[in-house]
């Protein structure tokens, strides 16, 4: 059965469902902190610029930001993920605060620091440096233990999973298994976006979010057509055993790909100022759609509108319900998988 493009009234439909439904975001939480301060001269001791303190930024990033996008879209979230015990983890928890996001369900390990990039920025937006704090040790025992329990404990109000991989310990194979399991009895979708080293993790996964070079990491392949992302998205298919893959390809849109159908949708941005977290709004946006009954190839679409909101916005950006059905009123209503490839019956 082919698909038509998604039109107004339906997008509206699904996107009036988002804040109806709860989605549980599990993965690495990160502190992204910026020490700003001016530029006036080249330091006597190294041939490096002597930054003159101004002030200091946080924001939530990795799962955080995944979270930050999807309570924007007006969906309620539930957060699961890994903290030290540390100066970092208290502004964590006042910027998820400050965000509408619960950091209840946390898991501090006094063992590891909370991950946290800190970048040293000139006011004319110039990065100087960037110190990383970080243990990518996988959690295990008791800490592992306490994710996987907080986990299933969030899952069973979520109409839908987010797993957000960084390699920052927090995603398990036993997590990902735990989680997959529980979902399935519970016939709710399990999204991931993913890191090339954990692909046999996804196994069982309803969608796995792949960017280009990801799935030409995992596919031994360049992408260059629609016809070689639709290889490399069988390829990963076989290699993960997830039962989607969504390749974002920049400029040149995204592909849905299964083991026997595939579609792709051409980008929709009119101008791109930054694409920082676009992949973050992508996956946040294909959770709520699918959380709202949306099927996978309506939930593209959605989300391709959403991506190209986000890359017109300097910085880390989110979308509002508002903006979303906004875009889609004056844009195309996505691409015609009549034109573009079939929507398959399975996305359902």
């Amino acid at each position: 059965m082919t698909r038509s493009a998604l039109q107004g009234a339906r997008a509206r439909e699904i996107v009036g469902r988002f804040a109806s439904v709860e989605i549980l975001v599990v993965g690495d939480l990160m502190l992204d902190q910026f020490v700003i301060g001016r530029v006036r001269r080249i330091s006597p001791e190294a041939p490096v610029p002597v930054v003159e303190h101004d002030h200091d930024e946080h924001r939530i990033g990795g799962a955080g930001n995944v979270a930050h996008n999807i309570r924007a879209l007006g969906a309620r979230v539930a957060l699961v993920g890994l903290v030290g015990t540390d100066a970092a983890a208290d502004w964590l928890r006042a910027e998820l605060a400050a965000r509408g996001l619960d950091g209840a369900a946390l898991v501090a390990d006094p063992a590891r620091p909370t991950t946290r990039k800190q970048r040293i920025v000139t006011t004319r937006n110039q990065q100087v440096a960037r110190v990383d704090f970080e243990s990518d040790a996988e959690a295990g025992g008791a800490v592992e233990r306490a994710l996987i329990d907080r986990a299933l404990g969030r899952l069973e109000d979520a109409a839908a999973v987010v797993v957000s991989d960084y390699l920052k310990g927090a995603v398990t194979r036993a997590l990902v298994a735990a989680v997959v399991e529980r979902a399935r009895a519970r016939s709710i979708p399990v999204l991931v976006d993913p890191k090339v080293p954990h692909l046999d993790y996804y196994a069982g996964t309803t969608v796995v979010k792949p960017n280009l070079v990801e799935a030409e990491m995992a596919a031994h392949m360049r992408i260059r057509t629609d016809e070689d992302a639709g290889r490399a998205g069988r390829r990963f298919l076989e290699r993960a055993g997830c039962r989607n893959v969504l390749i974002t390809r920049g400029e040149h849109g995204m592909s849905v790909v299964t083991p026997a159908e595939e579609a792709h949708y051409p980008a929709v941005a009119r101008e791109v100022a930054d694409v920082t977290g676009a992949g973050d709004t992508v996956i946040g946006a294909v959770a709520c759609a699918l959380a709202a009954g949306a099927d996978l190839a309506e939930a593209a679409q959605l989300a391709n509108h959403a991506a190209g909101i986000v890359v017109g916005r300097f910085g880390p950006a989110t979308v509002s319900p508002a903006d979303l059905l906004t875009e889609m009123e004056m844009g195309e209503m996505g691409s015609d998988p009549e034109k573009r490839g079939q929507a398959p019956d399975s996305w359902a």
